[in-house]
C-alpha cells in the first residue's frame, strides 16, 4: 500500500468519524474481555448478551470451552468472566443463541448440534449451576420435533417457553415449538406445510411475544425463495404476514422487536435497493415499510448484511448491528436508526490495530443494560481473534425494566436496576405499589389495584428511575 493509499484511507476514515459523531464525548467504546481459543474460557460467540437478576450478563460461545463444544458463561460489568457450562456433544454443542432468564430465575437455551440424536437441545441452568438437558430434538421417527434450533427462547406470559427449529417438523421446513419449565415439548407448527411453502421455512430467528399476546417471527426462505414475517398464536394457528421479494429484502435471520408505537422492526440479510440488507417495519396486521437499505453509500461505510435484531433503547432510536461493511470495509458497524428510518452508523469495527476493538459481530445484537450503555459480543478480532464482549455508552441515562412488560392486577413481577438498595417507592403509572428490595439489581412489586398500562418508576436514593417501556395491565 502507497503513503497516498494509506492517506486516503485515512483521511476516508477521519471524514467517516467526522460525519457520524464517533469520538465524541457522549461515546465510548470499550473491550470488555477477549476470547482465547487456546484456553478453557470459550470463543466465537455469535449470540447477544441478556441481563440478568443479579445485574450480570449471560451468553454463550458457538466454540471453545473447556470441551470445544462451546459454553455459557457469567460476565459482570466489570468484565469478570465465569464459565457456567462447558458443553461436550452428548448434552449439546455449538450453541448460537443467548439464553433466557425465566421468570424462577433459571437460565434456558438451545444448541444447534449434539445431543443424544446430534440434532441439538434444550438445556436449563439453574441458579446454583445446577444444568439438565430438558429436551433432546429428533427424538422421533423422522425428526417431526425438530432438529438445529439455531435461535434463542422467548418466555410467554403464560410461563411456557417458545421457540424455532431451522429444520425438521413435519415437512422438514423446520418448526415453531413450546416447551414447559420442566421439559414438554409440544410442536405447535411445522413449516413447509403448504404448497409451495407459501408459509415460509427455515426460521433462524426466535420469537417474541407482543402486546396482543400473540408470538411473531421470520422465516429465512418462503414461497418467493427470500423469506417471511409471520404471526401465530400460543395454540399454534400461523398467518403469513408478509412475504419478501428481494426488492424488500430478503433472508431475514434476527428476531423482531416491538417498537414503543406498536410496530415490529426488523433486518433483513441481504436484498433492498443495494442487495446489502435492509431495516424494515410492519405493522402487526402486516403491512411492511422499508426504512433503510444497506450500501447507499460509496464503499459501504453505512455497513452491510445485518443478521441480527434490533433493541429499542430509551432514546427511542433503535440500535443494531451489520456483519460487513463499515469504515474498514468488511468487517461490521454498529449503528442507530430512528423509527423513521435515519440511519447513523456509530461505531466501525476494526478500527484498532489487528482488530483488537473486535470485528464480525454476524448475528449477535445488542442489548440495552439498566446502566444505559449497550453490551454486545463479536465473533472474531480481539487479542486473539476469537471475538470479544464489549461495552458501547452513547450518552443515555439509567433506567428500570420489567419482567414480564404485561400482567394482571395483583401478579407479582420483577422490576431489574442498578443501585436499588434504599428504595422507597414503586408506582405503575402513578398508583403506589407494595414491593421488596432483594438486592441491588432487584426488586419484587405487585401490580397493585387501579394500576394502567404505563411507565413503572422506583423512587432510589440517587433520583426516580423510570421504565424502558410501558407495563401492560391485562384485563
Amino acid at each position: 500500500m502507497t503513503k497516498l493509499d494509506v492517506c486516503a484511507r485515512v483521511c476516508a476514515v477521519v471524514v467517516l468519524l467526522i460525519a457520524t459523531g464517533i469520538g465524541s464525548p457522549a461515546q465510548t467504546y470499550t473491550v470488555l474481555f477477549d476470547f482465547d481459543f487456546t484456553g478453557s474460557d470459550g470463543a466465537q460467540p455469535r449470540a447477544s448478551l441478556v441481563q440478568a437478576f443479579n445485574g450480570n450478563l449471560y451468553g454463550t460461545t458457538y466454540a471453545g470451552g473447556a470441551n470445544g463444544y462451546g459454553e455459557v458463561f457469567q460476565m459482570t460489568l466489570g468484565g469478570t468472566l465465569t464459565v457456567l457450562q462447558s458443553f461436550d456433544s452428548t448434552d449439546g454443542a455449538a450453541p448460537s443463541a443467548m439464553p433466557v432468564q425465566a421468570f424462577s430465575g433459571d437460565l434456558y437455551g438451545t444448541t444447534t448440534s449434539g445431543g443424544t440424536h446430534g440434532s441439538g437441545t434444550i438445556f436449563k441452568i439453574a441458579p446454583n449451576g445446577a444444568v439438565t438437558t430438558l429436551y433432546t430434538f429428533c427424538s422421533q421417527s423422522d425428526c417431526t420435533d425438530g432438529s438445529e434450533p439455531v435461535a434463542p427462547l422467548v418466555q410467554a406470559a403464560n410461563g411456557d417457553l417458545y421457540g424455532t427449529t431451522y429444520m425438521g417438523g413435519a415437512d422438514n421446513g423446520g418448526t415453531v415449538f413450546k416447551i414447559t419449565p420442566a421439559g414438554t415439548l409440544t410442536t405447535l407448527y411445522s413449516f413447509c406445510s403448504q404448497s409451495d411453502c407459501t408459509d415460509g421455512e427455515r426460521p433462524t430467528a426466535g420469537l417474541i411475544q407482543a402486546a396482543n399476546g400473540n408470538l411473531y417471527g421470520t422465516t429465512f426462505r418462503g414461497a418467493t425463495g427470500a423469506g417471511s414475517v409471520f404471526e401465530i398464536t400460543p395454540g399454534g394457528t400461523l398467518t403469513t404476514l408478509h412475504s419478501f421479494d428481494t426488492a424488500d429484502g430478503a433472508d431475514p435471520t434476527g428476531e423482531l422487536t416491538q417498537g414503543n408505537d406498536g410496530n415490529l422492526y426488523g433486518t433483513t440479510e441481504s436484498g433492498g435497493a443495494y442487495s446489502s440488507g435492509t431495516v424494515f417495519k410492519i405493522t402487526p396486521s402486516g403491512t411492511l415499510t422499508t426504512l433503510y437499505s444497506f450500501c447507499s453509500q460509496s464503499d459501504c461505510p453505512d455497513g452491510e448484511n445485518p443478521s441480527a435484531g434490533l433493541v429499542q433503547a430509551t432514546d427511542g432510536n433503535l440500535y443494531g448491528t451489520t456483519t460487513a461493511g463499515g469504515a474498514n470495509v468488511f468487517e461490521g458497524t454498529i449503528f442507530k436508526i430512528t423509527p423513521q428510518g435515519t440511519l447513523t452508523t456509530i461505531y466501525s469495527f476494526c478500527s484498532e490495530l489487528n482488530c483488537a476493538d473486535g470485528a464480525y459481530p454476524g448475528s449477535a445484537g445488542l442489548v440495552q443494560d439498566t446502566n444505559g450503555a449497550l453490551y454486545g459480543t463479536t465473533g472474531g478480532g480481539g487479542a486473539s481473534s476469537t471475538g470479544t464482549i464489549f461495552s458501547l455508552s452513547v450518552g443515555l441515562g439509567a433506567f428500570v425494566e420489567t419482567r414480564p412488560t404485561a400482567g394482571r392486577l395483583g401478579a407479582e413481577i420483577i422490576i431489574l436496576g442498578n443501585n436499588l438498595t434504599g428504595s422507597t417507592a414503586v408506582r405503575f403509572h402513578g398508583t403506589a405499589a407494595t414491593f421488596t428490595v432483594v438486592s441491588a439489581t432487584e426488586i419484587t412489586a405487585t401490580v397493585p389495584n387501579g394500576a394502567a398500562t404505563g411507565l413503572v418508576e422506583v423512587t432510589t436514593p440517587s433520583g426516580t428511575l423510570k421504565s424502558n417501556v410501558p407495563f401492560r395491565v391485562i384485563p
